[in-house]
């Protein structure tokens, strides 16, 4: 099994970590109400998804 030779300076692993950062997600505005939804995801808003409402939420409803 592979075995480091030598010790790995802190430079060279904090230059190989800084890729494991953590990206926010991206929102996209609803066509219909306008309100920010996660991309190819129903607006939890007004349950719209490619122009079609498919899902019932309580201002519908009402």
């Amino acid at each position: 099994m592979a075995v480091p030779k030598q010790k790995q300076s802190h430079s060279r692993t904090t230059l190989r970590r800084s890729t494991h950062k953590v990206t926010p997600a991206a929102s996209n505005a609803c066509p219909q109400c306008q309100s920010p939804k996660l991309p190819h995801r129903v607006c939890p808003v007004c349950g719209s998804y490619k122009g079609k409402t498919v899902v019932a939420t309580d201002s519908t409803l009402r």
